[in-house]
């Protein structure tokens, strides 16, 4: 385990079994229609990478990235789009793909913002939940695990830009992000 960490939150094995499961209950909910999936830069592009091959109904995906933290932990609530779809979801069943929700304030603001586009069904799925840091409402789909309010990275979640490739989730020591 790397010197920064404090411990294996979640591992490996428990990740892909839940990626599995959210991937079948995505196929079945969709059986008979197509889906796009929205990856959230850059912290869901493991877990979607993992999640769209657990799917079996057609699938395209696209890309935004959004920024509501900045290089701190704490979300500004403030969010700005720095990379918007490439393509149109006017009519589509969208399904955002998001690596962790905590205030659910981007969330929020991205879900007002797609179904203003007209999508013709709209649903979010997340690896990770801290429901007890929720700041606002927010209906989650497929739901992966709920976690404490401690500050995680692994699995495409970072910090400063560090620690994306681990295979597993983990709490950061303090003293790395507090300094």
């Amino acid at each position: 385990m790397h010197v920064d960490l404090q411990e294996i939150m979640l591992s490996e094995q428990q990740i892909k079994a839940k990626v599995q499961e959210l991937g079948q209950r995505i196929s079945q909910d969709y059986r008979g229609e197509s889906v796009v999936l929205i990856g959230i830069l850059k912290g869901s592009v493991i877990f979607l990478a993992d999640l769209v091959r657990c799917i079996s109904v057609p699938v395209v995906f696209d890309f935004m990235a959004v920024s509501s933290y900045g290089s701190g932990t704490q979300s500004s609530g403030v969010v700005r789009v720095l990379k918007d779809l490439d393509h149109s979801i006017t009519g589509k069943h969208v399904l955002i793909v998001e690596d962790i929700v905590d205030t659910g304030l981007t969330l929020n603001y991205l879900i007002n913002n797609l179904k203003s586009r007209g999508a013709a069904s709209l649903k979010v799925c997340t690896l990770l939940d801290k429901p007890e840091r929720r700041k606002v409402n927010i209906q989650i789909d497929y739901h992966g695990f709920s976690i404490p309010d401690q500050f995680v990275v692994g699995y495409g979640l970072d910090f400063n830009s560090n620690y994306r490739n681990f295979p597993y989730i983990a709490v950061l020591k303090p003293a790395v992000y507090q300094n």
